[in-house]
């Protein structure tokens, strides 16, 4: 067996213990990687710079209470902190992202940690910032896209330069998703620095409960349930999931998740109509996700944007079966009847699409055999063999 292929993981988008849901997929994908022995890895995951832990200051304060190092699941995690300028701050974000990895960087090798590779998640900045590390330690860099990163930020013109800069610089650049392929070559990416790579499901964690009526008891569910799940803000489209519910007589919502958009949906919720109906559960454990999951009748995601939505598949691997409006990347998780359904992006439109959905529900054993095939094997053996390739063009 060949040694392991050693990394050093640099991304932004990283949990740490005052933020333990923070990029967690970034977490979970190299926790799948590591798993095989085919890799090991250090994380590199900056942390914005905030002087204060009080609770008034909200997601600044937990920045602030970061630790500057840690190990998570036997993998050691480093979070040097960086410089964040609001506003004027996006153009300046991957040079200040830079400066503060580079000595953490040099740090690590001079303490005797050893890597082949940089392994880096989200293209802005930290994909930008990871190709000035890798030249300066060379080092080469595999990027990784999943999302805004290449459907949003390139729209502006200084993050566009410096990202097709960054498709230039790096070594290999991953998508996790076609749609975000397509993304990167319109960039300039060269077709065959780009490899495919979904994000997968963990089918151990999530799974369908041992006793689902128990399940929904617990929650006080005793009718048809949706579940919307993610960060409240704008663009994930909880208002609409809550607004479909005029559509829907008899059913109600659980609404997981933390952020800006609370108070709106608060307000949409407090509607006559809907009294009762919504329940906002605020943020939740990874470990509490399949409960919820599992209990629901199907999962509504009506993003405006994604790259891979693990939503999808995480709902689907506990039986769940989904509503997902008609964006980039969501057509390639839904692709069969017992997966759920793709409608357009408004509340009508969810509402027929979970009426229909239901006319003909599918069994919930189907839903999961469905997202079984999209477990992280194929994914793990896809990186094995770009990073090993990649070493073994260096050293030859």
């Amino acid at each position: 067996m060949s040694a392991p292929v050693r990394l050093l993981t640099f991304s932004s988008l990283y949990p740490n213990a005052a933020q333990p849901n923070h990029g967690v997929f970034v977490e979970n994908r190299l926790r799948h990687l590591l798993g095989s022995g085919g890799a090991e890895s250090t994380v590199l995951a900056p942390v914005p710079w905030f002087p204060f832990t009080g609770a008034r200051f909200g997601a600044w304060a937990a920045f602030a209470r970061a630790p500057r190092a840690e190990t998570r699941h036997g993998i050691a995690v480093h979070h040097p902190r960086f410089l964040v300028l609001p506003r004027v701050g996006m153009n300046l974000a991957p040079w200040l992202l830079y400066r503060a990895a580079l000595p953490a960087a040099r740090r690590l090798l001079a303490a005797g940690v050893t890597f082949d590779a940089i392994d880096a998640h989200y293209v802005y900045p930290d994909g930008v910032a990871a190709v000035w590390l890798g030249r300066a330690l060379g080092r080469p860099v595999v990027v990784t896209a999943r999302g805004t990163d290449v459907n949003l930020i390139p729209r502006y013109a200084v993050p566009r330069r410096l990202i097709q800069r960054a498709i230039a610089g790096a070594a290999a650049l991953v998508a996790v998703s076609g749609a975000l392929r397509d993304a990167l070559l319109e960039l300039g990416a060269p077709p065959e620095k780009v490899t495919v790579l979904r994000n997968g499901v963990d089918t151990t964690l999530f799974r369908p409960p041992a006793d689902r009526a128990a399940a929904r008891a617990a929650l006080g569910l005793a009718g048809p349930t949706l579940i919307s799940v993610g960060h409240l803000i704008e663009r994930k489209g909880h208002h609409l999931a809550v607004e479909a519910l005029a559509g829907l007589p008899g059913w109600s919502l659980l609404v997981v998740g933390e952020g800006p958009e609370r108070a709106r949906l608060e307000a949409l919720a407090a509607r006559a109509d809907l009294a009762g109906r919504v329940r906002l559960l605020g943020a939740r454990p990874h470990a509490e996700l399949p409960g919820l999951y599992g209990a629901a009748d199907a999962l509504v995601l009506a993003s405006s944007r994604e790259g891979w939505a693990n939503v999808l598949l995480e709902s689907m691997a506990c039986g769940t079966p989904v509503v997902a409006s008609d964006i980039w990347g969501n057509p390639e998780v839904v692709r069969a009847p017992e997966a759920g359904r793709i409608v357009r992006r408004d509340a009508a439109a969810i509402a027929a699409g979970v009426t229909d959905l239901m006319a003909a529900a599918p069994d919930r054993a189907a839903t999961r055999a469905y997202a079984e095939g999209f477990g992280w094997g194929p994914t793990t053996e896809g990186q094995l063999a770009l990073f090993r390739r990649l070493v073994a063009g260096r050293s030859g």
